[in-house]
């Protein structure tokens, strides 16, 4: 990847977006300066500031600038209306709490609509600064491959696919090796690629031959920091591992995984535990503080018994914790071991009702503010559904090693309730799995909205 073009894009657009939201707030109070009296100035100053700061936070969160969106109009344009409505909230959040009744609602609406406006406009901007600087001789990176064969010619492709201000040069490979046409000259054997390098003012050197296969190798490393070439080695790990691998380094010694895990990440673990403890306290406050009380009537009414169902379930590393939920089903010896069924005789009416509508869960937002559990993620089985099907899915402990959530990826598509069958809970795993590979707050927000959004809609599955 042309590192250097990426981290000028990054600057570019973030400074550009920074800039475009002071403009606009700076315009718009001169345009309104006759109906902003002054000694309001400290107000509308304080809310210039947390414009700028819930600006900044939103984009890191949502990793805005992040080279994988940037690299991609579309997906930098999706993630970016993402990001402008998760600051519209946090802005609206802002107004309602702090009641800033003294700022001007024209002046409001104007910076937050002209925002989602100049934002669209810097999407193209952005088009027409990476199609001219893709052009900037200074800007482009000069490769050499050293090689032909399978790895070369997959990397060719890959470099090709990515497109960011990328030249590639030419192979260089003993010709004895060469059985067939490619699509770019070999341009010298092995030993000559220091040489042609500098002719061509080459900034990068593949090489898909590691220093084992050949000795030569080595030496033609130590030349091209002598020269100032940055040296790349790509192994070839076909042989062992069929599928993609990732790398991490343990101080010299490299490392390699078969599945990337964004939350072995101490600022996106940060993240997520931050926005759990808010919500699951938001919630305590202002929705169990009732709930519970008006819960706790109802099923005494109903029959006998707790008013919480409190059950040991798997959680992270397979550690079982007490999982809180209002009580659903009259008291029964088959509760830690059979799972409810539809048209349960164990259920009770306000049972129904609260299974229906995950009023049942609520009280698990103790378990989130405590740490057992997160807000998303896979959902935490009983313990001896972990023991048995861990023996029968080959990888179902990988999902052990989340924090259990409130909801997760596979509820929202369909995989909750009752498990009939191996390949249901093996299809539940898989979307606890991706959703382990992909996480992002983004989709924590997403998966909490199709919670929402399910629940009203209603759930064959949700008995």
């Amino acid at each position: 990847m042309n590192y250097r073009f990426i981290r000028f894009l990054q600057l570019v657009l973030a400074g550009l977006d920074l800039m475009t939201l002071n403009l606009i707030v700076l315009v718009t109070q001169l345009w309104l300066s006759e109906t902003i009296p002054m000694d309001h100035f400290v107000v509308y100053a304080r809310f210039w500031l947390f414009l700028n700061l819930a600006w900044m936070l939103v984009c890191w969160i949502g990793n805005l600038y992040n080279e994988r969106f940037i690299n991609s109009f579309e997906l930098f344009t999706r993630r970016t209306t993402r990001v402008y409505f998760g600051w519209l909230g946090i802005v609206m959040l802002y107004l309602y709490f702090f009641q800033q009744f003294q700022l001007s609602r024209l002046f409001i609406s104007v910076i937050l609509a002209s925002m989602g406006m100049m934002l669209l406009v810097n999407r193209f901007i952005y088009l027409m600064i990476r199609h001219y600087f893709r052009h900037q001789e200074y800007l482009v990176r000069k490769v050499v491959i050293i090689g032909y064969n399978e790895v070369a010619k997959k990397l060719v492709h890959y470099l090709e696919e990515e497109g960011m201000n990328t030249e590639i040069i030419g192979f260089c490979e003993e010709q004895e090796n060469v059985h067939e046409l490619s699509n770019y000259p070999i341009i010298s054997d092995i030993g000559g690629v220091i040489k042609i390098s500098k002719q061509y003012q080459v900034n990068e050197i593949y090489s898909t031959i590691g220093p084992e296969q050949d000795g030569e190798i080595y030496e033609l490393m130590m030349q091209a920091d002598q020269e100032c070439i940055r040296f790349r080695i790509i192994p070839d790990l076909s042989f062992f591992i069929k599928r993609p691998v990732y790398i991490d380094y343990l101080k010299d010694m490299p490392v390699l995984s078969i599945r990337t895990e964004p939350l072995n990440d101490v600022s996106n673990r940060i993240k997520k535990r931050l926005f759990d403890v808010v919500v699951s306290s938001l919630v305590i406050v202002f929705v169990l503080s009732w709930l519970v009380p008006l819960m706790a009537l109802l099923i005494k009414l109903e029959s006998k018994g707790p008013v919480f169902f409190i059950q040991e379930r798997s959680g992270r590393d397979n550690q079982s914790f007490r999982c809180y939920k209002f009580r659903s089903m009259k008291v029964n010896k088959d509760a830690n071991s059979k799972q409810a069924t539809k048209n349960d005789s164990r259920l009770t009416t306000i049972g129904k009702f609260m299974r229906r509508t995950n009023v049942d869960e609520f009280p698990q937002f103790i378990n989130v503010l405590k740490g057992e559990m997160s807000i998303v993620g896979p959902r935490p089985h009983m313990l001896k559904h972990t023991e048995d099907y861990s023996k029968v899915i080959g990888q179902y402990m990988i999902r052990q090693f989340l924090t259990p959530g409130i909801t997760g990826w596979a509820q929202v598509n369909g995989f909750r309730g009752e498990t009939k069958t191996i390949m249901q809970m093996q299809q539940r795993v898989e979307h606890d799995i991706w959703y382990m590979e992909n996480w992002s707050i983004w989709l924590d927000l997403r998966i909490m909205f199709l919670t929402v959004y399910n629940t009203f809609r209603g759930n064959k599955n949700a008995f």
